[in-house]
């Protein structure tokens, strides 16, 4: 198994935690909690800043010293409703109470204090279709650039149809060199329908320093620390993901790989 692909740890409690360390780089860090109705999770976020995503399923939140109530409505991730989501800022804690079966993504990068905590989702949220043809997919964007309500931190949803490819045609967001490209950390979060199915992801840098092509399955986390990133769905099996993105400018401005770039003049 390549250090890119993380496996869930087990089926239940906190499953995925990612840090710089462990990646290995400096800014991005997930984690991803599987709660039972009755049950709770809770962390301080430190220097950090944290998207709390409910991926599936309702929690209660107390969070910067807040009530937030309860948070969720869609029980399967499938039913590609907008997420209901929570930032949180560095220097705070947060606790959740699951009150069904739920999943929690913890989305972290570097806080600068700059925003204050929020709901995010579901107003506001709309899928949205991208691309054409067998690369078409369908886009939920939770913290994008356009939305100024993060000091560090992208995140967005991806739901690919049966058959197709996405994060495609492939590109790379691996220099600090704006406006041409941004250097951005990436992690993806999978979930697959059917939950027994697979999907592949290939992680190549245009020099062929780095080439890997991973199989993921449900709730399996693939790293991207460079290098272009596409994704490819079989037929029979639809694929989501949740996109972890961060750096030292919060932009997303990518390179396509010279060998598709024609595919993104054609279709633009």
């Amino acid at each position: 198994m390549t250090d890119l692909l993380c496996k869930p740890f087990g089926t239940h409690g906190k499953v995925h935690e990612i840090t710089p360390q462990s990646a290995g780089w400096r800014y991005v860090g997930f984690s991803l909690y599987r709660l039972r109705a009755g049950e709770s999770a809770a962390e301080a976020t430190g220097d950090r800043e944290a998207m709390l995503v409910m991926v599936e399923g309702k929690a209660a939140f107390h969070a910067a010293g807040r009530d937030w109530g309860e948070l969720g409505e869609r029980m399967d991730v499938f039913e590609k409703t907008p997420p209901h989501c929570l930032y949180v800022p560095n220097g705070e804690t947060w606790r959740a109470e699951a009150t069904t079966d739920c999943t929690i993504a913890v989305c972290t990068a570097p806080g600068l204090g700059g925003h204050a905590p929020r709901r995010i989702g579901p107003d506001g949220i709309t899928l949205t279709t991208r691309g054409k043809g067998t690369n078409t997919r369908h886009v939920n964007n939770i913290a994008m650039e356009g939305e100024d309500c993060c000091d560090s931190l992208l995140v967005t949803e991806v739901f690919t149809p049966a058959g197709h490819w996405s994060s495609y045609p492939s590109h790379r967001h691996d220099e600090d060199d704006y406006p041409r490209i941004t250097y951005l950390e990436e992690t993806y979060y999978h979930r697959l329908n059917p939950a027994d199915g697979f999907g592949i992801q290939r992680v190549y840098t245009d020099d062929g320093s780095l080439n890997e092509t991973m199989a993921v399955h449900d709730h399996d986390v693939v790293l991207v620390p460079r290098g272009h990133h596409p994704c490819g769905a079989p037929y029979g099996f639809e694929m989501y993901y949740l996109n972890v993105m961060a750096g030292p400018l919060r932009k997303w401005r990518f390179v396509p790989a010279p060998n598709v770039e024609w595919i993104l003049k054609r279709d633009s």
